[in-house]
């Protein structure tokens, strides 16, 4: 089954059907990233939903589901190590849905833009710190950065304005660990310093191209890259594209066609 670019459109059915069969014994394979003092373990849920974990923390990002089938995304979440700290990154559906948020976050502090904040029922309310682009905070001893994410192509302009919704940078065991969101190659972006590990999407027409995400790796110069949120992208291309000015590595986020 090839996984539709254009997730917020159409009927997803099938594709929910898909990732319930690759989500039936959890997440697709891990990756691991060496840290000061122990290991940071990626887990891939599905899209542009993750967990890093570290030292007893698990940090959740964009617990989402694609397609109308929140269960399937529910019970892999589930399977991982309960979060302490949810991330949520922007308004749209493949990021944020409040059933799977409510039914995973348990008592994890949430950290979310504020229009997320403004969508959020009043238990969940109780458990956040609002970020706006470019501040930062402390939780559960992991410091948190809300870089800007958004479009910046013309005929883009209208999925990501700036201000809405955040990346993040999370620093684990001294690793600078950066979740572009939904984003363009965008100034903020390229101006970053002492990135070791950034996920950065790729997907027409709401995020980048391949060629534009392997311009900013060169940009900001990561040691190890993880595409993420790719869709149909060729994401084989981006890494011969980055070539040797980083390691990329390419997880299992979709069902296998």
């Amino acid at each position: 089954m090839r996984f539709l670019s254009e997730v917020r459109r159409g009927a997803l059915g099938a594709l929910a059907v898909g990732i319930a069969v690759m989500m039936g014994g959890g997440v697709s394979a891990q990756e691991t990233i060496d840290a000061d003092g122990g290991t940071i373990t990626v887990s891939p849920v599905q899209h542009g939903t993750l967990a890093l974990s570290f030292n007893g923390t698990t940090i959740l990002v964009d617990p989402a589901p694609l397609g109308d089938q929140a269960q399937p995304t529910i019970d892999a979440i589930k399977a991982l190590p309960a979060p302490q700290i949810v991330l949520v990154t922007d308004i749209h559906g493949d990021h944020f849905n409040v059933d799977v948020l409510s039914a995973v976050s348990g008592d994890a502090a949430l950290v979310v833009p504020q229009a997320v904040a403004d969508k959020l029922p009043d238990a969940l309310k109780a458990k956040v710190t609002v970020l706006a682009n470019g501040a930062s905070t402390e939780v559960a001893g992991v410091s948190i950065e809300a870089v800007p994410m958004y479009n910046t192509t013309e005929d883009r302009l209208k999925f990501h304005e700036k201000g809405r919704g955040n990346g993040y940078v999370v620093t684990l065991g001294g690793k600078r660990v950066y979740i572009a969101g939904d984003t363009e190659d965008t100034a903020e972006m390229r101006a970053l310093t002492g990135i070791d590990v950034p996920f950065l999407p790729m997907n027409l027409p709401y995020t980048m191209s391949v060629e534009q995400a392997a311009d900013a790796v060169r940009a900001f110069k990561p040691a190890v890259v993880l595409p993420y949120h790719y869709g149909d992208s060729d994401v084989d291309r981006f890494k011969a594209l980055v070539g040797d000015a980083a390691d990329v590595r390419l997880l299992a986020w979709y069902p296998k066609t």
